[in-house]
């Protein structure tokens, strides 16, 4: 990291980023010090064995009785012309992605209306959710899908894993294996507002002394949609693996870097028909004359180092060992004027400030797994273990007010978090014949966690001092019975507890009240058949609540409040199906039909400036939850090498709050994308493939909500109240197009 100050006297805090020049020759470099002769010693499926035992304790077999859906590495491939995991995964069942800026930039996805802070999310077994925040920031590692060799969703409970549990939903990443030959892909995209993709990945296959070395870069910047959005994001991956008889050892690394446009506040109505690009972030006034504050950026540095060993000891015993360092460090930087909230002590209705909230976080993670596969038994016991410290602080570095210079950098808030969880995990599954069996997952869960420091803008003028352990056991239980060799059904009961994340914490301990973890009994019952040309599936579940957390109808500075609700539920159904009409034509689509209530809550709504009064709700609908989600895909296959695709999705009416208001509805939308490929096939394995890809066909103009929140006055007309219910929105865009040339070798 490095400190100077600018040409206008600005403190100005860098991190030093990663040289895509630098790192390219370092890898052929390295590419040179390998006699790159490929491997005939290793039997394919040892090879395979081996890297399946690094996500064996948190992948499932179709003999588990739970929910899941899979993507290998050629589904992947072919969905990278959307550039982040959330909108390759858009097509899947009960999923809606959405963004601040479209596809670039910050984007995130519900399953089944789950927020995504109770989505577990790991790599390679290794959780990617951050401690704190719960959150996965898909942006902070660009390109995540290219270095991915399968992606496995399990919808509800899940399996357990480490860090904190599934609350709806679970996605696990295995990283790329290394193959039996040398290989190389280039791949070069180009689209809307001046969205340039590019990467590169390539390895040497396994040699004759076992190495295998593998790696992959890939950058994006774009201009993106919304006015002053602006982003510049890389990422590399990096493994080097050895291949012995019965064991595995492998290396890698995974860095990513971004600094984007701040786009997260949305507008209002009025403002995006004035203008669909509108952002108001960095916006102030000089002399009359509206002025953007052009450093108005996020900025995010990501580092994971991650040591894996995995070896059979015998036909029927194996074991998984790893070790992962992560690293993160990052700030966002605003302008806010004097009157705008946000602005601390002392400058606060004085001057207009730039302050920098900045993080710096380490956590390192163990885990271990044992697995046993008999006859009929198949048993895993696990343990994971992370430890994560991170600091938060805030310094003002400019004011407008040249008399207070001398302050500068003023720091005005500062904590440190420290958390240690702990999962302990056992899981089997028997079989009592050829057609049923029982599956068991137990998991201790142990957390400490400990907040200590000066509040933020957000909660100011108070010290925390918080400490809490959390003792959480969620246990599963199924059964799972093929009925033939092309049909099965199977049933699985689940419960999953999880603790508040560090802002419902914070908020609530400011204001001295009591925040309470939440309980998930998950029950789910499915069918499947698998036929010749068609395949369909069904599952009915019951997720139901104690204490989930909801937004209670408060903000504070821009942010909403949360509280427990004693009761609620989602209760749905999911249906896949496909078919290959014809030899050049097929059909897949899938549908949710669910309900998502709220059972009983009390609501707080402003009724003057200086209380508040309490709407009481009933069966009203939780937020950001529609009742109908449905995806459908439509491919050719004229020739052989040529493909063209048409992918519709529908999302129903939803709210942002959980008061089932009118005034706080989203309307539904619908999408139709394009999808077109053609492969020209070179000597050897050789090829290039082109594709476009086309979203929003129809052009349809639809808007996402960016937050919501009750307010009143009573000063514009002195003895009159007068309501308000804000909501802003994040404007998505038109027609937009991507397309990709890719060589592989």
């Amino acid at each position: 990291m490095k400190t100077q100050t600018n040409s206008c006297g600005r403190y100005q805090h860098r991190a030093t980023r990663f040289n895509a020049k630098q790192m390219i020759a370092c890898m052929v470099l390295a590419f040179s010090t390998f006699n790159f002769q490929p491997s005939t010693l290793k039997a394919q499926d040892t090879l395979r064995t081996l890297d399946e035992v690094m996500i064996r304790d948190v992948r499932v077999s179709n003999k588990v009785p739970l929910t899941t859906g899979t993507l290998r590495q050629e589904a992947l491939r072919d969905a990278r012309s959307q550039v982040s995991i959330p909108f390759m995964l858009e097509s899947q069942p009960s999923v809606v992605a959405t963004g601040e800026n479209g596809a670039v930039g910050g984007v995130s996805l519900r399953i089944r209306g789950v927020d995504p802070s109770r989505i577990n999310v790991n790599i390679n077994g290794i959780t990617l959710n951050d401690p704190e925040s719960q959150q996965v920031f898909w942006y902070n590692i660009p390109n995540l899908g290219g270095m991915a060799q399968s992606l496995q969703i399990q919808r509800g409970v899940g399996a357990s894993t480490g860090g904190s549990p599934a609350f709806g939903a679970a996605i696990n990443l295995q990283t790329l294996n290394a193959r039996n030959r040398s290989y190389g892909e280039a791949d070069l995209g180009f689209g809307s507002w001046n969205t340039r993709q590019y990467s590169v990945n390539a390895g040497t296959g396994i040699l004759k002394n076992g190495l295998s070395f593998d790696f992959a870069y890939s950058g994006l910047t774009s201009d993106g949609y919304i006015r002053s959005f602006g982003t510049d994001q890389q990422s590399f991956f990096g493994s080097l693996s050895w291949y012995g008889e019965r064991t595995l050892v492998k290396l890698l690394t995974i860095i990513g870097s971004q600094t984007t446009g701040i786009t997260w506040n949305g507008a209002y109505d009025w403002q995006l028909d004035a203008d669909p690009r509108y952002n108001s972030a960095g916006e102030y006034d000089m002399d009359g004359h509206t002025m953007y504050y052009p450093d108005e950026t996020d900025n995010y540095w990501q580092r994971h180092y991650q040591l894996y060993v995995s070896h059979l000891f015998t036909d029927r015993w194996s074991l998984k060992a790893a070790l992962d360092f992560t690293h993160g460090d990052g700030y966002y930087e605003q302008y806010m004027t004097a009157y705008s909230g946000y602005v601390p002590s002392p400058f606060a209705g004085v001057s207009d400030v730039i302050f920098r909230k900045q993080m710096d976080n380490n956590a390192l993670t163990a885990n271990a797994a044992v697995n046993y596969t008999g006859e009929n038994l198949t048993l895993t016991l696990g343990d994971n273990f992370t430890y994560y410290n991170g600091d938060q602080f805030g310094n003002v570095i400019w004011v407008r007010d040249t008399s207070l210079h001398a302050s500068l950098p003023h720091r005005w808030y500062d904590n440190n978090s420290v958390k240690a969880d702990n999962s302990l995990y056992a899981k089997a599954t028997y079989d009592f014949s050829a057609d049923l069996n029982a599956y068991a997952d137990l998991q201790l869960r142990i957390v400490d966690y400990r907040i200590h420091g000066d509040g933020d803008d957000v909660i100011p003028d108070t010290l925390f001092d918080f400490t809490n352990k959390y003792l959480f056991f969620n246990p599963k239980v199924g059964v799972n019975y093929r009925i033939s060799t092309t049909q099965r059904t199977y049933f699985v009961a689940g419960v999953s507890n999880r603790e508040p994340v560090r802002f419902d914490i914070m908020s609530a301990f400011a204001n001295g009240e009591e925040i309470k973890p939440e309980t998930m009994l998950d029950l789910e019952l499915g069918y499947q058949t698998v036929q010749p040309r068609w395949a369909f599936s069904a599952n009915l579940y019951a997720m139901l609540y104690k204490d989930q957390l909801t937004p209670n109808g408060d903000v504070l500075t821009g942010y909403a409040l949360m509280e427990n609700v004693d009761k609620s539920y989602r209760l749905g159904v999911e249906l896949e199906g496909g078919v290959r009409v014809t030899d050049w034509f097929r059909m897949d689509a899938n549908l949710t039909l669910s309900s998502n209530k709220v059972i009983d809550n009390l609501y707080s709504d402003f009724a003057d400036g200086d209380s508040q009064t309490t709407l009481h709700t009933a069966n009203t609908d939780l937020a950001l939850s529609p009742a109908v989600v449905g995806a459908a895909i439509a491919t050719f296959t004229p020739v052989k090498d040529a493909r063209l695709q048409l992918i519709g999705k529908y999302v129903g009416k939803q709210y942002a709050d959980n008061t089932g208001r009118e005034c706080y509805a989203i309307d539904p939308y619908f999408l139709l994308n394009l999808k077109a490929s053609y492969t020209w096939h070179l000597h050897g394995s050789n090829e290039i493939e082109a594709q476009l890809l086309v979203n929003n066909l129809l052009d349809h103009r639809y808007r996402l909500n960016a937050w919501a929140g009750d307010w009143s006055d009573d000063w514009t007309t002195p003895g009159t109240v007068y309501y308000h219910h804000d909501r802003t929105w994040l404007q998505q865009p038109g027609t937009n197009f991507m397309a990709r040339l890719i060589y592989r070798f």
